[in-house]
């Protein structure tokens, strides 16, 4: 009976033994980039007071997704590639589409909730500590709640978890051309991929345009500064935009296609690709929102001891440390007030006071 299951699951000739080896490798590439990038992060996260701020935890919701999605899908679709069919039986394939779906829209919901979280730390005025901590900690939960939702409705009935591509894998049942599979397949693909890239967009677009309204208004003298820090936001905005968009939209579109196409429209090896780039995320998600935080970094390189330089500070506590990142902290903490806001001068900002303690330095940065 588990031979018939697995035979039904999976479809060998697909794909040839080289093709089948050179996703293993892809994989394993994938799955040890993943979750030392993740684990790492997790790590720093953890040894670092100073870092625990409401827009890192974000963070390290996604990481947690991310190192999930690497520990409990990315070694059965490797041991399957090296075999060259699956090896767990459908309910196996169902547990591993459900897993991955399920960690998958947490970290893409994390994503776009990110963006608001800065869109609202940059161009609004910022609530307490306790209040901005409360409000991450909410959408901490709204995210894993948001994808159960939307992950739970295919082991109930509403299309399926079962193979995909030359069998290798298991997702949703793309290929299924039923009215309740269509419906599935469009939902998901609005409100778990559209909807939040759109967030992503139009928050990331407010803050482009903040930024360079506030560059417009600092002095001649530090022209030269605002505008690299703008550069720096473009190239931020541009590597998370174009990050979601290389991952996740060419596996949306094979995914519509295999709904709504004619039958064959996408072969099983050619969607195999998507699926690459989609899991590909776990890697990449550490690179551009968490290594491009220039206080992480230097924490990461305190903690390694890559830095001979002294041990990193606390920093301004005066400015929420995502409009830091976005808007130098000594102008105005709301840039869509008024005109006459933005020439108020300068706010006064706490310095920290020196640290004499030795290792306790390593708390901060």
């Amino acid at each position: 009976m588990l031979q018939s299951n697995q035979s039904a699951l999976c479809d060998p000739s697909a794909l040839s033994r080289g093709g089948h080896t050179t996703v293993a490798v892809a994989l394993g590439v994938i799955f040890v980039l993943g979750f030392v990038g993740n684990f790492v992060s997790l790590l720093v996260f953890s040894r670092y007071p100073v870092l625990r701020t409401p827009v890192n935890l974000l963070l390290v919701n996604i990481s947690v997704s991310d190192l999930l999605v690497c520990v409990c899908g990315t070694p059965m679709s490797f041991a399957a590639s090296v075999r060259g069919r699956w090896l767990t039986g459908s309910h196996g394939c169902r547990w591993y589409g459900f897993t991955n779906a399920l960690f998958g829209i947490v970290s893409l919901v994390s994503l776009s909730l990110l963006s608001w979280e800065r869109y609202s730390a940059v161009l609004h005025t910022v609530p307490s500590d306790a209040s901005q901590f409360g409000r991450a900690r909410v959408a901490v939960v709204v995210s894993w709640i948001y994808s159960l939702a939307w992950t739970l409705p295919p082991l109930l009935g509403w299309s399926s978890y079962g193979p995909e591509g030359p069998g290798t894998t298991c997702s949703v049942q793309w290929h299924r051309q039923s009215v309740a599979a269509r419906s599935y397949v469009s939902c998901l693909f609005l409100f778990c991929l559209l909807l939040p890239l759109l967030l992503m967009v139009y928050c990331y677009g407010r803050i482009i345009l903040a930024v360079r309204t506030v560059t417009k208004q600092v002095p001649r003298l530090n022209q030269l500064s605002a505008e690299r820090r703008e550069g720096r936001v473009l190239l931020m905005v541009a590597s998370m935009v174009t990050g979601y968009l290389v991952c996740w939209m060419p596996y949306g579109v094979v995914a519509l296609l295999s709904s709504f196409g004619r039958p064959g429209t996408v072969p099983p090896v050619a969607s195999l690709v998507p699926s690459l780039l989609a899991k590909s995320s776990t890697a990449l998600n550490p690179v551009i929102y968490v290594l491009l935080n220039k206080q992480f970094s230097r924490c990461f390189r305190h903690m390694f001891s890559w830095s001979s330089d002294a041990a990193p500070n606390a920093v301004d506590q005066s400015v929420p440390s995502s409009r830091a990142a976005w808007i130098p902290p000594h102008l105005p903490s709301a840039v869509t007030s008024s005109p006459q806001s933005l020439k108020q001068g300068p706010e006064p900002t706490q310095t920290p006071p020196p640290n004499h303690h030795g290792d306790a330095s390593r708390e901060h940065c």
